[in-house]
């Protein structure tokens, strides 16, 4: 399963924060934002082995969710985020709702608080809230919203290089944006920054953390054509792919047509 993180946008009301803070020297920075970005760690690995409560406030080990071999979306979140939590997940869900795969058949979906004070209670209403606007029967099953330990977090969040820290003055936390693909093995794809996902870019990213393992033979062509750009966030096409899969399919008719004409010159010689 390819695991999706969301990592959600840092929530200032004072500031606002893009996909580029890394972009900025740190010594440009507001000190609001000093320690708080994402250092991509791409090929990194999440441990499965590590605790975290369910909705229901069981503990569970993380990769326990992890299931059928299928991607996961993981998002750091924090649930009493005034704002820009859910200004992330509701684009993530919008453009899930936007794909014709669901959670649970060929991902899994989970959002982890990274306020270690928050609860199953609080997440178990975030959880009915979102499959709410999900709107997709039979997919309860592939989402979850999970809390766990100020061990566990730091464990996780510095895996996937998710830094963030606690404004004493607007009393939230500043944090960053975006959802993280983790593969079957809870290895860490790919990063998608922002609080907008285009449906194609999602499936994309989904294709490539289960090396294109979900999806039909017209799913992993446009993946095999596709490559990632950092610095748009998102998928474009791959030029050099696309001549590639262009000379395949040329080689493909140009044998087709000669084994049907080497066929009717067989014919003609049996007739002979």
């Amino acid at each position: 399963m390819v695991t999706i993180f969301f990592v959600s946008l840092f929530s200032i009301s004072s500031w606002s924060y893009g996909p580029d803070l890394n972009s900025i020297p740190a010594a440009d920075r507001p000190q609001q934002l000093v320690g708080v970005g994402i250092d991509e760690k791409l090929g990194g690995k999440v441990d499965l082995s590590l605790p975290v409560f369910n909705e229901e406030g069981q503990q569970v080990f993380l990769g326990s969710l992890f299931k059928n071999e299928q991607p996961t979306i993981l998002s750091l979140v924090y649930y009493s985020c005034p704002g820009l939590c859910n200004f992330h997940l509701n684009g993530l869900i919008e453009g899930l709702k936007n794909t014709n795969w669901s959670a649970g058949q060929k991902f899994q979906l989970i959002a982890l608080s990274f306020d270690a004070s928050e609860k199953s209670t609080v997440a178990t209403a975030k959880k009915k809230t979102y499959l709410n606007v999900y709107d997709r029967p039979g997919t309860q099953d592939g989402v979850h919203f999970l809390t766990a330990s100020e061990d566990t977090i730091k464990k996780i969040t510095e895996s996937v290089g998710f830094k963030f820290k606690w404004n004493s003055e607007a009393k939230e936390w500043a944090h960053s944006s975006a959802a993280i693909f983790l593969t079957p093995e809870g290895g860490v794809s790919r990063y998608l920054h922002g609080i907008i996902f285009e449906p194609a870019d999602l499936k994309l990213a989904l294709s490539e953390s289960s090396k294109g393992k979900i999806g039909n033979i017209f799913d992993k062509m446009i993946w095999y054509c596709f490559m990632y750009d950092p610095k748009k966030s998102k998928y474009v096409l791959w030029s050099f792919r696309l001549v590639q899969f262009g000379a395949i399919i040329m080689t493909l008719l140009m044998a087709v047509f000669l084994f049907s004409v080497w066929g009717r010159a067989r014919k003609g010689e049996a007739k002979r």
